[in-house]
């Protein structure tokens, strides 16, 4: 037996890793390098040193999550000065809203800021907190983005149910990643009965399921396959261009991938050579049932990236934690080792253990640190962040 070593971030992705603990993978921690040995056993008839294998680290998108501490904080601040019947927040409530830790952050942004916030109250009235003149005009444009974003959440949402094996999910599990969709914290009732041809709330197995009211053809196209039309290359007599496999592995075909391999990552030909091959190679929709295909089939298993990447991708800023990807194991039919998938193509996706967790990467909707497209709310939420005076915050090249 020898064994193959791959390193990945610590602390280990307790929810990616489940499905390879179970399977006999062995993990292995050491020294303070922030790194995770994950070993492959492999059968061989030689007695020859394990190969070690580095997960490259993507920096930019690392800093993607520190980015984002500050405009959280603000944001949620913001809502929860909205929420209030008199539009001002009294500091001493605060905890209530927060808890007693995460108080004295959200005081240290209400110092920080205050081009958002301010402070009323004296010695003889208690302080609040609400946000100033400009803050409040800007505030109120969150309406328009809102009205803006209903049809591109309904489409998503029935996206969504259609990728499911059943065109239905469990309204727990839509409630996990209702922040990451962009729908309101209030959806079934605010949005859902708005639309009854479309959704309707079932009860299976004790369970609240959301289910499709009916199929659109015309949705069960992925983001995947809109890119290609749009990139597709033609020559000037109108002809496309002989495909070509590249040094960085990316494929001018109807079934490629766009793939983003870290700096650090050097293929060989002969990688190239089989990626060329799996790029080529045909597969079906992620929007066919998965219960038609056999998981061993080479065909199912690319049709499994393609549901990954269309599952991200129907996400507002194309990602999710790796427990919101596994709460959608048996509705998707996600892989077993959901881990060493995501893994094994990291020129699409990437792993990253920054902030409370580790969450999983679209890379190609970045350009660095930058979301490339952003939907109305992600522009609103820029806008109003951006009255900090941040210099990190970056325009989409466009909106969706």
């Amino acid at each position: 037996m020898r064994r193959n070593t791959i390193l990945l971030p610590y602390p280990p992705y307790r929810h990616l890793r489940s499905s390879l603990h179970d399977k006999g993978w062995d993990y292995n921690l050491f020294g303070k390098s922030g790194f995770m040995w994950v070993q492959i056993m492999h059968k061989t008839c030689g007695g020859t040193r394990p190969k070690k294998k580095v997960y490259h680290r993507v920096h930019e998108l690392d800093k993607v999550m520190d980015l984002q501490k500050k405009p959280t904080a603000i944001l949620k601040l913001k809502s929860i000065i909205q929420s209030q019947k008199n539009q001002s927040l009294l500091l001493r409530d605060l905890e209530k809203e927060v808890g007693f830790i995460q108080k004295w952050n959200f005081i240290a942004v209400i110092e920080k800021y205050p081009t958002i916030f301010h402070v009323s109250g004296g010695h003889k009235t208690p302080p609040a907190v609400m946000l100033n003149v400009k803050a409040e005009k800007v505030a109120a444009e969150e309406a328009v983005a809102n009205e803006l974003m209903e049809p591109i959440l309904v489409k998503n949402l029935r996206k969504l149910l259609m990728l499911s094996v059943d065109c239905r999910l469990p309204l727990e599990t839509i409630d996990f990643i209702q922040p990451e969709l962009g729908l309101p914290s209030d959806f079934k009732k605010s949005l859902i009965p708005k639309f009854p041809e479309f959704f309707c709330v079932k009860d299976v197995h004790g369970r609240s399921h959301l289910e499709l009211g009916n199929w659109d053809s015309s949705l069960a196209i992925t983001a995947r396959e809109e890119r290609w039309l749009r990139e597709r290359i033609l020559d000037t007599s109108g002809h496309s261009k002989r495909p070509r496999i590249s040094k960085d592995g990316n494929f001018p075909g109807r079934f490629a991938f766009h793939l983003n391999f870290p700096v650090g990552f050097r293929p060989n030909m002969s990688y190239l050579q089989e990626l060329e091959k799996w790029q080529k190679m045909e597969f079906p929709s992620p929007y066919l049932n998965a219960k038609r295909f056999e998981v061993s089939d080479p065909k199912a298993r690319k049709r499994v990236v393609a549901v990954l990447h269309e599952l991200l991708s129907l996400t507002m800023e194309k990602r999710l934690t790796s427990a919101q990807l596994d709460a959608f194991h048996s509705e998707l039919r996600l892989p077993a080792r959901l881990l060493l998938c995501l893994i094994k193509n990291h020129g699409m996706f990437y792993i990253t253990n920054k902030g409370a967790r580790s969450t999983v990467f679209l890379k190609e909707a970045y350009d660095g640190s930058r979301l490339v497209d952003k939907c109305p709310l992600l522009m609103f939420r820029d806008k109003f962040v951006a009255l900090t005076g941040r210099r990190d915050i970056e325009p989409s090249s466009h909106a969706i």
